[in-house]
């Protein structure tokens, strides 16, 4: 079977980044004074609840960048059943959304470095996170970004999906 990103058109295939270039690009987009706003997560059953988060994130600037956990990430964060989809096709599944700009896998547990690689903007997570608990909130700050929590979409997650079809 043929590579599944050979079979995807060049519109997705673009926006999915390799780490090594990652820092390049959102350099390349601060010097073209674009707003650079980022998030990361498993998306690993991407639901209406994580687009609505991803919309509203898109909206706080210029340039949206999800850091998306490696497989190996998200089964030491989620358990060994996990992930149900493989970062290959959560990766085509989020650069396929028009407001996606791009799409970088990590391996590590928390996306720090990733985050410090990039610099961005503004750094959203998810309703389930306190400000207290953000990731990279104070190298964010430090270089006077910001810090924004989208309040979930009612009745959306992953675990609630998974737990009821079991």
């Amino acid at each position: 079977m043929k590579d599944l990103f050979q079979l995807m058109p060049d519109y997705i295939r673009s926006k999915i980044i390799q780490r090594s270039d990652i820092a390049k690009l959102t350099s390349a987009w601060r010097s073209d004074n674009y707003k650079q706003v980022f998030t990361n997560g498993c998306f690993d059953i991407l639901h209406s609840g994580h687009v609505y988060l991803l919309y509203k994130a898109a909206a706080l600037g210029d340039k949206l960048i999800i850091g998306l956990n490696s497989d190996a990430s998200v089964s030491r964060l989620k358990g060994k059943l996990r992930p149900v989809n493989h970062w290959d096709s959560r990766a085509i599944l989020l650069a396929a959304i028009a407001c996606v700009d791009a799409v970088v896998v990590f391996d590590e547990d928390t996306p720090l470095e990733l985050i410090k690689n990039i610099r961005p903007d503004v750094l959203v997570k998810g309703g389930d996170y306190q400000l207290n608990e953000v990731v990279g909130a104070g190298e964010v700050k430090s270089w006077n970004g910001s810090i924004e929590i989208i309040p979930f979409l009612k009745g959306y997650s992953t675990s609630n999906i998974l737990k009821n079809n079991q």
